[in-house]
């Protein structure tokens, strides 16, 4: 039987990694948050209510064995001089239809999924949109993750509510129970790559997700990032990042971290297209050794686009070695 890999994150890190993995004898979960407020995703969320489909969208793609033509249709996105469907994905518009349609946004993503020939399964950490909240290291709150990565903040913690249209004061927040399921019944859970503050932990700061983390027997491993990011994780340590998220799920779970030895080019990356990033991470073994982990530092680096991202099929690859150590 397949082992059991759940991957917990959201933007564009994930399907970097989901890609190579859904080609593997693996059975593949991807569990992504339902916090996004900006571009299409925003949109639709806030005149539909429905979760953000823009992180589903992108999974769904990268688990996908369609035809191409049919996907590069899924990813299109509307020219922004198209001043009624500016900046929307055909994706994105798919998604807000069928979970309209059939009422439950889980059987909406299960027939995409039927329709897109996906290899794994993609869960919403809930299944209503989150607002997302932050305080900084000031004391400052900010409400939104858009507001959050743009206010370029160094961040103390974050959490989530419920979305403003939510009537009942008391609305407790349910995580997705096919996401809680798939965590106590996985091998290996994986977080990351991507934001910390608002691609990760969005999701396991979710009730019920940060207590199936508690509990799930899986060997449980973060992808550190390869860059910080501005303001909210600058001049960070691997194991610094390590120990937020162990904070926020006020346990340390982690049983092992892939960090990237290979030093990013100084004159490579354009700070200026990739706005969002700071400086390369630093490796810190021993502070990572002593929050209850070990180091799997490697070369993950893949330089393309004047930036610097995970080679996906090295991370996939070393995945696969670590659940053949159990």
């Amino acid at each position: 039987m397949p082992a059991k890999i759940v991957m917990i994150g959201g933007g564009s890190g994930l399907p970097v990694i989901v890609k190579p993995l859904v080609k593997k004898d693996v059975d593949l979960t991807a569990i992504v948050t339902v916090a996004d407020d900006g571009g299409s995703s925003g949109l639709l969320r806030n005149y539909v209510n429905i979760i953000p489909p823009g992180d589903i969208r992108n999974i769904l793609v990268a688990m996908s064995s369609a035809d191409q033509s049919l996907l590069d249709l899924f990813q299109y996105r509307f020219k922004t001089n198209d001043d009624f469907l500016a900046k929307h994905a055909v994706g994105n518009l798919l998604i807000a239809a069928l979970t309209e349609m059939t009422g439950d946004v889980s059987e909406a993503i299960a027939k995409l999924a039927d329709y897109l020939k996906i290899n794994g399964q993609v869960y919403p950490v809930a299944k209503e949109p989150l607002i997302l909240k932050a305080q900084t290291t000031k004391g400052e709150e900010l409400t939104g993750e858009a507001a959050i990565t743009a206010a370029h903040q160094a961040l103390d913690h974050v959490w989530v509510v419920p979305n403003d249209d939510v009537v009942d004061q008391d609305h407790a927040i349910e995580a997705n129970p096919e996401a809680v399921d798939a965590i106590l019944s996985a091998d290996m859970i994986v977080y990351g790559p991507g934001s910390l503050f608002t691609s990760i932990l969005p999701n396991v700061v979710v009730p019920g997700i940060k207590e199936a983390l508690q509990a799930t027997p899986a060997k449980q491993v973060y992808i550190s990032n390869i860059m910080t990011q501005k303001g909210e994780t600058d001049a960070y340590s691997d194991a610094e990042h390590l120990a937020v998220l162990d904070r926020h799920l006020e346990k340390n779970v982690v049983d092992a971290v892939l960090t990237n030895q290979t030093e990013v080019p100084e004159d490579f990356v354009d700070y200026q297209r990739w706005g969002e990033i700071s400086t390369q991470v630093k490796q810190d073994e021993e502070g990572i050794e002593k929050l209850g982990a070990k180091v799997y530092s490697r070369d993950f680096l893949l330089l393309r686009d004047a930036g610097a991202f995970h080679d996906g099929e090295k991370v996939a690859k070393e995945l696969l070695a670590l659940l053949g150590d159990d």
